[in-house]
């Protein structure tokens, strides 16, 4: 749901936000805030916001011969 309109504020995502790194953002309203936080002035910036890492496939329980077509 990237662009619900259900999304907790975080400056991390923010449209006046940009990315320092250290967990910092360079506000142009509020100066350098956490990149967790959040103020009044939030503004949701779908593309800033990345979504969680999907789980890896356990490849050891397959064989050759599952994806073989016969």
């Amino acid at each position: 749901m990237l662009f619900s309109r259900d999304i907790e504020p975080r400056c991390s995502y923010c449209r006046f936000g940009t990315d320092l790194g250290r967990e910092k953002i360079a506000c142009i309203k509020h100066g350098i805030m956490h990149s967790y936080g959040y103020c009044g002035s939030f503004r949701y910036e779908p593309t800033k916001r990345v979504p969680p890492a999907l789980p890896g496939i356990d490849t050891s329980k397959y064989t050759a011969e599952d994806f073989a077509l016969d």
